[in-house]
């Protein structure tokens, strides 16, 4: 199988409603002609190096995938007919690509980016988290010093629980290492 990359420029006129039927038949042909679609990247509007059909912007979409010659002229064929595509270009990346390795690849940087997304997350949980208690640091500052010691004492009784919890354990885990004596018989 060989692996291609297609840049489509679209009609920049349209809207985002109008454009996606354009791509979703684009993805639907390589799947249903037994390609593999390893991306599609949606570059956006920019202004063009020359006017094409009286434009002078477009809206870029790049498509790389793995497939058979028979699918490429497929999807060059429904660019030629379709008046919402202005330009494409395919260009053959390489020539026996290996579709196991390719679809391993493509699993691995979906998995980094999900990683990486519930990393952004957490991050976003905890600094939330942070700034929920300085909130409440900074409202224990307004009330009057009897009132703030109040406030204070579950969360001084529960540091002292946990405080004497782990001595005990400390002092239970020291006896259990420590030897017995042992009598010695004369």
């Amino acid at each position: 199988m060989r692996r291609y990359e297609t840049f489509v420029i679209i009609d920049p006129d349209l809207s985002q409603d109008q454009r996606q039927p354009l791509i979703g038949r684009v993805e639907e042909l390589i799947t249903q002609m037994d390609g593999f679609l390893v991306s599609t990247d949606d570059w956006g509007e920019r202004k063009l190096a020359y006017d094409i059909k009286k434009k002078g912007r477009g809206y870029y979409v790049r498509f790389d995938f793995c497939c058979l010659a028979p699918l490429v002229n497929e999807i060059e064929r429904f660019f030629r007919i379709d008046d919402r595509a202005l330009k494409y270009m395919t260009v053959l990346l390489n020539e026996n690509a290996d579709l196991e390795k390719i679809k391993a690849e493509k699993a691995a940087k979906e998995m980094a980016a999900a990683e990486t997304a519930a990393a952004e997350r957490a991050a976003a949980e905890t600094a939330a988290a942070e700034r929920a208690a300085a909130e409440n640091l900074n409202q224990l500052e307004d009330l009057p010093e009897e009132d703030q010691e109040n406030a204070l004492a579950p969360a001084a009784i529960k540091a002292k629980n946990d405080e004497d919890v782990l001595s005990s354990e400390t002092e239970d885990a020291a006896a259990e290492k420590t030897p017995s004596p042992t009598i010695e018989e004369a």
